[in-house]
């Protein structure tokens, strides 16, 4: 898995997960990504300071020989995974509006609820300001099965 930092041409940031670097060029050559914020479909990417590669083979073959690195390797993946399935299951995706909801549900205009979703650096700035409290978190996107 390799987090990319994206950038429209609005000058809109945002991440996205990516099964490897081939994966994201064929969806930013396809049109498949746009901005949560703007909707633009002119991306481009600047690499992520926080990456993580997974090789089922390479970790089974280092757990195997005893490598106390790879052995805490494999338990980090295994807590970001949980971690990635938990907010799946629990909390609600807003998308590209999670700080306008996160706000309506801070000044009681919606019910408080768990949520999830898509900010820029601008909105998370404003949710600071306002008082309102939330965390960023990795996500795994798993592979969809490639239809035969």
């Amino acid at each position: 898995m390799v987090i990319f930092d994206l950038i429209c041409q609005n000058g809109h940031r945002f991440e996205g997960w990516f099964a490897d670097l081939a994966d994201l060029d064929g969806q930013i050559s396809g049109g498949l990504l746009n901005c949560p914020v703007c909707g633009d479909t002119h991306i481009q990417r600047r690499p992520s300071t926080f990456g993580l590669v997974k090789s089922r083979h390479s970790e089974a073959a280092s757990r195997e020989a005893g490598d106390p690195l790879e052995q805490k390797k494999a338990e980090l993946m295994r807590q970001l995974e949980q971690l990635s399935d938990r907010l799946q299951e629990d909390f609600a995706d807003v998308g590209a509006g999670f700080s306008d909801e996160a706000l309506k549900m801070h000044y009681g205009a919606a019910p408080r609820r768990n949520i999830r979703g898509l900010s820029t650096s601008d909105e998370e700035e404003r949710l600071r300001k306002e008082g309102v409290e939330f965390f960023k978190a990795p996500m795994l996107v798993r592979k969809r099965p490639s239809p035969n």
